[in-house]
């Protein structure tokens, strides 16, 4: 009903109603009326009229760029790197006015403009700019098109990860002025390393070195990570560090903050929250840091002229994103270095195989102490294995060896001990029960297992093993590894009764404990620092880390110990550390002689000789076992690709968040790897995408997800 013939319905007949006037009123106002969003009829930028814009969809046959008008109203704000919004998904046939109209708005990010398009249809027109801030430059454009390629990815899902979301508020306020570079930093702590002082120099010159650093044991990695990232700042350039955790994040924090002082460096971690992770994210943006500490996102850190680039403890599980396409930040960081021709460093008190490679192929070179300071640094290490604990009469009434007790009252003399307890749910794995070798597939080397408790078949290629036999000893018996720990915080605290027990876990994680005598029962990875150092540490049910069923599981094994080792003061002061597991297991053998780097290296020969990553390259595909057999009939794989299984997927445990490759609740999926050699990485990435894509653009059906190196190979 037009408002002409809207009357009240006021018994004494007031006139037409308050909305009819203001109808009538805004009708007769002569002021022009907001023009549609599709910019009808609209004049168009005289100059570069035509803007390539990156949608919003995260699909693999919309991985491309879409070409839209721009309004001359649009034109001052419409520039390489804003955010906009577009109307998507209309089609060619509503055109009106030469527009093309319909469709749903959608963001995206405009990458350049254009005199004019390739395309012969009629355009959309831009809907509008969402904030004139250019947040995507042509580095982080490149660098995440780099890694949606390596991993076999969309464009549009690298940004929502690199870019964070936008807040106003943290927009609207100036970025402070940029500082002068500051002085080189003195070596420091970098003495101790022989090639320490050299590599600081070269940063400060402004060289690009790239080295593999295997950090002694103690507190001074964070100041050491400082220094240098205060060499490349005193080059006038930029320096990234991401580490895993928040807390280790706090640290280097605190570290560069006291090194340099405020306002030099920005730290970027979700402990932020969103306004200010967003306002120290554009103040590197915008040139005003150079200096980035932060956690995975932050491998994406816009830093201007960047110098240098580290990581720290690149197998902690953190670095590896859990959103596709799940790229890692030991990669991207060596993509950045590759193509920003910066410094490289990658540190930890453990030394990854992947790290190893990058030192064997001369990629990288080693930075380590000598022995004599490892010696001053490390603590004794001392081992608890099978025999002693069989005729333990202690550890079989209380579960904690006679070694282990009297470490424990030695040390609570003097300080805090720690005592790590593998957290639940490692999963038991088959293993000779007479030298405890891990049993593995005779056709691709893959764990055995046996979920029925009768049938030996391969977890990765699926092949059923009727006559086993130990490959190390001829045993054929087989014993399964123990799992997990329990009631150990109440048997401590039955044991030393007078002394208070901290816990730190996945509910409480402390940050640090006094330097004052306590029993700290802390799960792997969420030890707290203690100040001064632990006075000693226990590293109890060895077996249910080393019995993972993963090809990770002894690196990681080691990788847990070593962090917590390095938490106890050194051997001159008394440090020690009781691990019980079997001496004779390679990780705990290096724990004892503290080589990581041996450890990793040994590991890289027998996987170079099995065809394992990081030799080879590969990638998992799970999905229903129709939709997985039809993907891989019609993937178009190099001629080199092997097909490992296809084997059945464990659904998510109880309790626990499902993750992306687990399979849906009530639903049976299937797993298969595919493995090419070394060189044919990029080859197989596309062939996945190009599959995938094709997939998708015909209505796809059911689901198949795609993992390029995926960090849990079984």
């Amino acid at each position: 009903m037009s408002s002409d013939n809207e009357r009240s319905e006021d018994p004494a007949g007031g006139g037409p109603e308050q909305l009819a006037l203001i109808r009538e009123t805004v009708r007769k106002a002569n002021v022009p009326r907001a023009k549609p969003r599709t910019w009808r009829g609209a004049a168009l930028a005289k100059e570069l009229p035509v803007a390539r814009v990156l949608v919003n969809k995260g699909v693999l046959h919309l991985d491309q760029y879409f070409d839209y008008a721009v309004p001359e109203e649009l034109d001052a704000d419409a520039q390489p790197g804003v955010r906009v919004r577009v109307r998507f998904g209309a089609g060619g046939r509503n055109v009106r006015g030469g527009r093309r109209e319909g469709g749903g708005l959608i963001d995206g990010f405009l990458v350049e403009r254009l005199a004019e398009s390739d395309y012969t249809g009629a355009l959309a027109a831009l809907a509008y700019v969402v904030s004139p801030e250019p947040v995507l430059g042509p580095e982080l454009l490149a660098l995440s098109r780099a890694v949606a390629d390596r991993y076999a990815g969309s464009l549009a899902d690298v940004l929502q990860l690199a870019v964070p979301p936008r807040n106003g508020r943290a927009e609207s306020k100036p970025s402070p002025e940029p500082l002068p570079p500051p002085p080189a930093p003195s070596a420091g702590s970098w003495e101790r390393y022989a090639q320490g002082p050299a590599f600081l120099r070269a940063l400060a010159e402004g060289g690009a070195p790239r080295a593999v650093w295997t950090a002694l044991p103690g507190p001074h990695w964070p100041q050491e990570i400082a220094r240098a990232m205060a060499a490349t700042l005193a080059s006038g350039r930029g320096a990234l560090v991401v580490v895993p955790d928040g807390r280790t994040a706090g640290r280097v924090d605190a570290a560069l903050t006291e090194l340099l002082g405020e306002g030099r460096h920005a730290l970027l971690t979700a402990d932020s929250g969103p306004e200010k992770r967003y306002r120290e994210w554009l103040a590197v943006r915008r040139g005003s840091v150079r200096a980035v500490v932060g956690t995975r996102a932050a491998m994406f850190a816009p830093v201007a002229d960047l110098g240098l680039v580290a990581v720290w403890d690149d197998g902690d599980s953190s670095h590896s994103d859990d959103n596709a396409p799940f790229p890692h930040v030991r990669e991207v960081l060596e993509l950045r270095a590759a193509h920003g021709r910066c410094a490289f460093l990658l540190g930890g008190t453990n030394c990854t195989v992947e790290a190893a490679q990058l030192v064997e192929s001369g990629w990288a070179l080693p930075l380590r102490a000598d022995r004599e300071q490892l010696r001053i640094a490390a603590p004794l290490v001392r081992t608890v294995g099978d025999g002693e604990l069989a005729r333990d009469g202690a550890a079989r009434a209380a579960r904690l060896p006679s070694l282990a007790w009297q470490t424990v009252r030695d040390g609570l003399r003097s300080g805090p001990v720690l005592v790590q307890v593998p957290r639940r749910g490692y999963a038991p794995r088959l293993a000779c029960e007479r030298c405890r070798e891990p049993a593995r597939c005779r056709h691709c080397a893959g764990p055995l297992q046996a979920p029925d408790q009768r049938d030996l078949d391969c977890a990765w290629c699926g092949r059923a093993e009727t006559s086993w036999h130990c490959v190390a000893c001829g045993s054929n018996r087989l014993r399964a590894q123990i799992v997990g720990a329990r009631r150990t915080a109440e048997e401590l605290g039955r044991a030393f009764p007078a002394v208070p027990v901290r816990t730190s876990g996945r509910d409480h994680i402390l940050d640090s404990v006094p330097d004052a005598p306590a029993l700290v029962v802390s799960t792997p990875g969420a030890e707290p620092v203690a100040e001064g150092g632990y006075a000693a540490a226990l590293l109890l049910d060895g077996w249910a880390m080393v019995g993972r069923p993963d090809l990770r599981a002894g690196e990681e094994a080691l990788r847990r110990w070593t962090a917590a080792a390095s938490l106890v003061r050194g051997q001159p002061e008394g440090g020690t550390v009781v691990i019980v597991a079997e001496p004779t297991l390679r990780p705990v053998q290096a724990l004892v002689r503290w080589d990581p780097v041996g450890h990793a290296r040994r590991e890289l020969a027998e996987r170079a000789e099995l065809g394992f990553p990081p030799v080879s390259r590969m990638a998992s595909v799970t999905g229903s076992p129709e939709a997985l057999a039809a993907f891989l009939t019609v993937a178009e794989l190099p001629p080199e690709a092997e097909v490992l299984g296809p084997v059945p997927v464990p659904g998510a445990e109880p309790g626990r968040p499902r993750r992306p490759w687990d399979a849906p609740p009530g639903e049976s999926w299937e797993r298969a790897l595919l493995r090419v050699p070394p060189g044919n990485g990029a080859a197989l990435a596309a062939a996945l995408k190009a599959a995938q894509a094709a997939r998708m653009s015909r209505g796809g059906g059911a689901q198949v997800r795609i993992r390029v190196d995926p960090p849990d190979i079984g």
